[in-house]
């Protein structure tokens, strides 16, 4: 492909992007969208490109409910497992009532991963001015999750989380995942709110991939005005 050609092409993606961005964030308001997946399938790296792609703000439960378990000095999630429903809806749903929130919209990664959970997310989003619009299910296999996972830990870039460094407890989140977050997920898209996007390929593509699905979803005619 001659230069020119690949510059120009390069540029013309970008700008439908730029488009597809703009639609989305004109859509979502001060909405949310939710991002689920297999352990590293991206959604925290999805996320947060996303938030400040529409000058959003990011919260992500797993963040916060680290940041919880080492001011509180517990250990709940240390072998794989998702914490209890009482204790999430006391350290992550309060998050939604936060001043500095306000007028904002919200890219959520993974929050309510527990079957049951998402009814309670959705009305405290839906009362604190933040209704969810879309949940974002990012597909990746879970073989891949694991080579995705063995390769991390080659190259040592993911910190030092005990769930990163064993591999029962790796296993252990993939169970958890697919036993009591699939049912979630389940849940959405009975409620027509489910965009899977295809997250087996390179950072940038997934992004771009997601923010497609996104646009995509939001030309729905059943959703130019949803709101739950």
């Amino acid at each position: 492909m001659p230069r020119n050609s690949f510059n120009y092409n390069m540029c013309y993606n970008i700008r439908i992007m730029e488009e597809q961005l703009q639609y989305i964030k004109k859509w979502l308001g001060t909405g949310c969208i939710n991002i689920f997946g297999l352990p590293m399938s991206g959604k925290d790296t999805v996320g947060v490109r996303l938030a400040e792609s529409l000058g959003a703000k990011f919260l992500s439960s797993g963040i916060i409910i680290r940041a919880m378990e080492q001011s509180t000095h517990q250990d709940l999630t240390g072998q794989g497992s998702l914490i209890p429903s009482n204790v999430f809806y006391e350290w992550v749903l309060p998050y939604f009532e936060k001043q500095e929130l306000w007028n904002y919209p919200l890219i959520l990664s993974s929050i309510g991963r527990w079957e049951g959970e998402e009814d309670q997310v959705m009305s405290v989003a839906k009362a604190s001015g933040h209704p969810i619009r879309a949940v974002v299910m990012l597909q990746l296999s879970e073989p891949n999750a694991i080579e995705r996972w063995e390769a991390a830990k080659l190259l040592d870039d993911r910190g030092l989380r005990a769930d990163d460094a064993d591999p029962q407890t790796f296993q252990k989140r993939i169970i958890e995942y697919r036993t009591k977050t699939l049912p979630v997920l389940q849940h959405y898209q009975e409620l027509g709110l489910l965009v899977p996007v295809n997250a087996a390929a390179p950072r940038d593509q997934v992004f771009a991939n997601v923010v497609e699905a996104l646009s995509n979803f939001a030309h729905r005619p059943e959703n130019l005005a949803s709101e739950l």
